[in-house]
């Protein structure tokens, strides 16, 4: 009995030993020979405690760009335009009033479009006809923070505007220009902006068609207008007009409707306006415009005539000739009847500016306003049958001066103001045309 008790104490020793021999060794796992550091290395499921910051981060990004990949190149590139551009997109509010103060006839009047940040010194870039006569302006960014703006310049001739926030650089993106002197029929385009106060809405389109004219709120002739079918709307003016590579080359500024909404005709101001205008308003806060002195012209099929000139002013110092008024009787039953008439056939007809022809009040006027202030300008004239060259010292134009309206003719379309005023009627926001109300401000 105590031999038997005595094998059982051994065989138990000897196994304990077998065993601890053979039992891995500490910090080894039985699974594949792998250590806990190994383990330790493997990636860890998403969502577990175990998951850091920046593996979410890069795991986010990755279904981003799987979300990409799944999009056609078409919808790729409409949503890299709008992620690089949308932040640069800024809301406009505004107020004021309609009406005379003095009769007590004010009515509060608030407005709504959009506009571009240009700066990290919160410069914003936005139509005239968006801001004026706005007593507050209000502006909020992409990330929804309201500031206060002010008006820095403006020029109602060319529907432009730079306003101003103080806003931190961080929270500024500026927009990127474009060269809109290369723009093709076709060409795909994107607006961006406001309509109905729905912020940073993206629309997209083509270049429907180029160097399109359109009246300006200063009742001015705007030429080398962008037409887009982009859909525009009440709120989206001051916005920008985008190529592929999301860069501003026009501002979206009116639109043809009978119903004051998008039709598939929006009209935008190139960014080759914008480059020459915007400096003048950031160092004058208007814009300096070369004066010649007329007033008043007819066009005709073969040039434009003098009807009227400012006097004492560069086209008079000239010697050039307007209409003139002489004193004619004529017989109305027994009596004789002395009347004033105006004479046209003494005035000049303007043929050619600078040695260019001359096919248009509008066309001339951008001749003039090619020039500065100080310049001489050679116009050639056609006075009683002969042609014959004139030279013309352009003045600075008057700053505030009164803008005439225009005088009907049944014979030609007289046009007020060529020098500093409107080329054409003042227009209306919207106004008949075979059943199409053109030229809405967006």
């Amino acid at each position: 009995m105590k031999r038997a008790l005595a094998l059982c104490l051994i065989s138990a020793v000897v196994g304990g030993i077998a065993a601890r021999w053979w039992w891995p060794h500490e910090g080894h796992s039985v699974f594949s020979g792998l250590s806990t550091e190994t383990m330790a290395q493997e990636p860890a499921p998403v969502g577990t405690a175990l998951a850091t910051p920046a593996a979410a981060a890069v795991a986010a990004a990755q279904r981003v760009d799987a979300d990409l990949a799944a999009l056609t190149p078409e919808e790729q590139v409409n949503v890299a335009v709008y992620e690089k551009v949308n932040r640069s997109v800024v809301n406009i509010n505004t107020r004021g009033v309609h009406g005379e103060r003095f009769l007590l006839f004010e009515q509060p009047a608030e407005g709504a479009g959009s506009g571009s940040v240009l700066d990290r010194q919160g410069r914003i870039l936005t139509n005239f006809h968006v801001v004026d006569d706005a007593r507050e302006i209000q502006v909020t960014l992409f990330d929804g923070r309201n500031y206060p703006a002010r008006v820095v310049g403006q020029d109602a001739a060319s529907d432009i505007a730079v306003i101003q926030i103080d806003a931190p650089p961080q929270s500024l993106f500026p927009v990127e220009l474009g060269d809109s002197t290369r723009l093709h029929v076709g060409q795909r385009v994107f607006a961006i902006g406001n309509p109905f106060g729905l912020e940073r809405t993206l629309t997209v389109g083509i270049v429907s068609s180029l160097n399109r004219s359109i009246d300006s709120p200063g009742h001015r002739k705007m030429s080398s207008i962008i037409q887009t079918d982009a859909a525009i709307n009440p709120g989206n003016s001051g916005g920008p007009l985008l190529n592929s590579h999301g860069q501003l080359i026009g501002m979206n500024t009116a639109i043809a409707s009978n119903t004051g909404q998008s039709a598939g005709v929006g009209f935008a101001i190139p960014a080759s306006a914008i480059r020459r205008i915007v400096p003048q308003l950031l160092e004058k806060g208007r814009v300096v415009r070369p004066e010649i002195g007329i007033t008043r012209v007819m066009e005709t099929e073969t040039g434009i005539v003098i009807a009227t000139m400012a006097k004492g002013g560069p086209a008079e110092q000239a010697g050039l000739r307007g209409f003139t008024l002489k004193k004619e009787r004529r017989r109305q039953g027994p009596f004789m009847v002395e009347q004033t008439v105006v004479d046209r056939t003494a005035a000049d007809r303007i043929v050619a500016i600078d040695g260019q022809p001359v096919k248009g009040a509008a066309a001339f006027l951008d001749r003039i306003e090619s020039h500065r202030p100080g310049e001489e300008v050679t116009l050639s004239i056609v006075r009683d049958g002969q042609r014959q060259d004139a030279r013309v010292r352009l003045e600075q134009s008057a700053s505030g001066k009164a803008l005439p309206r225009r005088e009907a003719s049944t014979q030609y379309s007289v046009l007020d103001q060529l020098s500093t005023g409107p080329l054409l009627v003042p227009a209306p926001s919207r106004y008949g045309l075979a059943g199409i109300a053109f030229f809405a401000y967006s």
